[in-house]
C-alpha cells in the first residue's frame, strides 16, 4: 500500500513538471520581443478551452491583467486581441493595408473553400456581387418578404395555448426561414436531413481543427459532406427537370443576361451555406432576444399589437403583409429599428471581427508577426456607460435622435 502511494505521488509529480514544462515551451515559443504581453496556454490548444468556456468573462479577466491590447492562441491560431476602441477603429479603416479576413482554420475548412469569407481581390467581388443581388430592392418586394409571410404564419400556426421554447423556435425559424428562400418548393423535404447536419456543421466551425474521432470539427467535416451530397442531387434534379423556379438557387443556377455573376456548382453550394450560416446564429438569437425585451416591456407590445391589428382589420385573414403596408404602420417600423439596435446591443451576438496580417505589423507600439490573427473585440464598447447611459437597461428610445440617451 505504500509503495503504491509512493508511486501515484511520483506520477502525479511526474505530471505536473510535464505540463509545467509544456505550457514553459509554449511561452518561450511565442516570446519574440516586441510581442504584446499575454498567455498562449497549452501547445496547439492554446487557451481555446477557456475561451470558449468563459466567453466575455475571459476577455475581461485577460484586460484586467495585460491592457486592452494582448496576445492569446484560440482556435488554432496565435492572436492579438485589441479591446482599444482607437486601434480597433484605425484596424477596420486600413484593412487593405496588411490585412485580410482572418477567420479560423475550422471555419474556413468546413464552411467551404469558394465562401465568401475565404475568397479575396476578384473572387471575393465577384462571390459579394453574387450574394448581394439576392437582397436588392427588387427581389425583397418580389421574393424574400412574400415567402417570410407565408413562412410565419406557418411557423406559428399551431402556437395557441402552449408552452414553447423561444430559443429552439428561433433556431428553427431561422434556419427554416433561410432554406424556403433559397430552395422554396424543395425546402419542406430537404429539412428533415439537412437540419441537423447544419447544427453539427456551426458547432464545428467553433472549435480547434484537430480531426479526431469524436471531435466537434470532425462532426463538422462529416456533416458538410453530407450536406453537399444534398444540395448537388438539388442542383441536378433542377437541372434535369427544367421547371421554373423563383428563389435564391434559381437565382444563382440562371445562366441569362439577368444574372451578371455566374457561378461554378462547387461556388454556388458554398454561397448557400454561407446564407444559412450567416443568417443562422445572428437571427435566431436576435429574434429570441427582441421577444424577451419586448415582453418584459409590455406598452411597447401593445401599441406594435394596436397597429398591427389594425391593418389586419383592413384585409382578409389569408391577404399576406406587402410591402406597402409597411410605410403607414409608423410605430412599427420605428420600433423594428429601434428594438433591434437595443436588442444587438444589449445581447452582443457579434462580439467582435478577426483579421490576419499578410506582413509584419506595429500596433500600439507592439509587434504582430505574419500570420497572426487580430480579434477586434467590440463587445466591451456596447457597455461603457459614457456612450450609453445606464447600459444594462433596454431603452430603444435611446436611439430615437441618433445619440445614446
Amino acid at each position: 500500500m505504500a509503495l503504491f502511494m509512493v508511486v501515484l505521488v511520483l506520477l502525479f509529480i511526474l505530471a505536473l513538471s510535464v505540463c509545467t514544462a509544456l505550457l514553459r515551451w509554449n511561452e518561450l515559443k511565442f516570446s519574440k520581443k516586441g510581442l504584446p504581453p499575454g498567455t498562449m496556454g497549452w501547445p496547439i490548444f492554446g487557451e481555446t478551452t477557456e475561451f470558449l468556456k468563459q466567453g466575455p468573462n475571459f476577455m475581461k479577466n485577460q484586460r484586467a491583467r495585460y491592457g486592452s491590447f494582448f496576445k492569446s492562441h484560440i482556435l488554432g491560431c496565435p492572436t492579438a486581441v485589441s479591446m482599444d476602441p482607437e486601434l480597433n477603429r484605425y484596424i477596420l479603416m486600413n484593412e487593405a493595408k496588411g490585412l485580410v479576413p482572418g477567420y479560423p482554420q475550422s471555419m474556413l475548412d468546413i464552411l467551404g473553400k469558394c465562401n465568401i469569407a475565404a475568397v479575396h481581390g476578384s473572387t471575393h467581388k465577384q462571390m459579394r456581387g453574387a450574394l448581394l443581388a439576392l437582397i436588392s430592392p427588387t427581389m425583397i418586394k418580389q421574393q424574400l418578404l412574400p415567402k417570410i409571410d407565408e413562412f410565419m404564419r406557418n411557423f406559428v400556426s399551431d402556437w395557441d395555448n402552449k408552452i414553447i421554447d423561444i430559443q429552439e423556435k428561433t433556431k428553427q425559424m431561422a434556419f427554416l426561414s433561410s432554406l424556403k428562400q433559397i430552395a422554396s418548393v424543395e425546402s419542406t423535404s430537404i429539412a428533415q436531413e439537412f437540419m441537423p447536419e447544419f447544427f453539427k456543421l456551426v458547432l464545428g466551425t467553433l472549435s480547434l481543427p484537430i480531426d479526431l474521432p469524436g471531435t466537434n470539427y470532425r462532426r463538422g467535416l462529416k456533416a458538410r459532406k453530407i450536406i453537399l451530397t444534398i444540395l448537388k442531387q438539388l442542383i441536378e434534379k433542377r437541372r434535369g427537370n427544367q421547371e421554373s423556379h423563383k428563389d435564391m438557387l434559381a437565382y444563382l443556377m440562371s445562366k441569362d443576361d439577368n444574372n451578371r455573376y455566374k457561378l461554378s456548382d462547387d461556388e454556388i453550394i458554398d454561397q448557400i451555406i454561407t446564407i444559412l450560416y450567416s443568417g443562422y446564429e445572428t437571427v435566431s438569437t436576435t429574434s429570441m432576444m427582441a421577444v424577451k425585451y419586448l415582453h418584459d416591456h409590455p406598452s411597447i407590445l401593445e401599441e406594435l399589437r394596436k397597429e398591427h391589428m389594425a391593418l389586419r382589420e383592413k384585409k382578409r385573414p389569408e391577404d399576406p403583409i406587402e410591402w406597402n403596408d409597411l410605410k403607414p404602420m409608423k410605430f412599427t417600423r420605428a420600433v423594428r429599428k429601434f428594438v433591434i439596435f437595443e436588442t444587438s446591443r444589449l445581447a452582443t451576438i457579434v462580439n467582435g471581427v478577426l483579421r490576419k496580417t499578410t506582413e509584419e505589423m506595429e500596433l500600439n507600439g507592439f509587434v504582430v508577426p505574419k500570420g497572426w490573427r487580430i480579434y477586434v473585440y467590440t463587445r466591451e464598447i456596447n457597455y461603457d456607460p459614457f456612450i450609453y447611459p445606464d447600459p444594462l437597461a433596454f431603452n430603444p428610445w435611446r436611439w430615437m435622435l441618433g445619440i445614446s440617451k
